[in-house]
């Protein structure tokens, strides 16, 4: 399938005009639901609150200014509603940029901007269930003998937040593999003879992307990290590129 037959699908080629008119309407739906995704969270925020503490357990959070837990309440909300929304953003994307490719171009934008968003919610999963968890209960026992646990909230979300953000962008990476290959600007085989280099590059990502000091997490980090290069490896392998 190429260019012209993405064209004739449609009753004519549109207009520039009428190629605005349909990318306005389009932002207005994702603004849209964006804010209702957004209302809604606030809705549930006692629930997200506890949902967003349950890494740390046996810490005791407290309010350290007047508005703070009311701010951070916002930003809980914000971000919420942002994740809520991507997916219809990225499927809003694909719609408008669809009937302007060609077959090979739909073959390979699709299916990246599909598993990055796939990928990315994959990545905040593994940093709320695994990294998070570790990082934390490396902090709160160091020292449990000697001083309580207590957290400013703000100061917590603000470390969750990046914590899971740094992941689910770490889990870009076979979606970039992938996109490269495709493009036949770097092959599978060139990949694996640089694994030597990319064991030096996931240690040092590791340390940065992750926003504790421990180095149990940033091993965990760099793990994960291996694992997905190999994996975007393992699909080009599979598609012969």
């Amino acid at each position: 399938m190429n260019k012209q037959t993405y064209q004739d699908n449609n009753e004519k080629e549109m207009s520039i005009s009428e190629h605005l008119n349909e990318l306005r309407q389009r932002i207005l739906v994702t603004m849209l639901l964006f804010g209702i995704s957004t209302l809604s969270s606030f809705l549930m925020l006692k629930k997200l609150t506890i949902l967003l503490q349950e890494p740390a357990q046996g810490v005791k959070f407290l309010q350290l200014a007047p508005g703070e837990y009311f701010f951070v309440s916002v930003k809980i909300a914000f971000y919420v509603g942002i994740l809520l929304c991507l997916p219809i953003a990225i499927y809003q994307i694909i719609m408008f940029i669809l009937p302007g490719l060609t077959g090979k171009e739909a073959n390979i934008v699709v299916p990246s901007l599909l598993g990055s968003v796939g990928l990315f919610f994959l990545g905040i999963i593994f940093g709320y269930t695994i990294l998070a968890p570790a990082a934390l209960t490396f902090f709160i026992n160091y020292g449990a003998d000697i001083i309580e646990p207590i957290w400013s909230f703000e100061q917590y979300f603000d470390f969750i937040l990046l914590l899971l953000l740094s992941t689910g962008l770490a889990f870009q990476i076979p979606v970039i593999q992938v996109f490269l290959g495709f493009l036949n600007i770097i092959s599978s085989t060139q990949m694996i003879s640089a694994w030597k280099y990319v064991i030096v590059i996931a240690t040092i990502l590791g340390a940065i992307l992750t926003p504790s000091t421990d180095p149990f997490t940033q091993m965990l980090m760099a793990t994960a990290i291996l694992a997905l290069y190999f994996s975007g490896i393992s699909v080009l392998v599979i598609f012969k590129k």
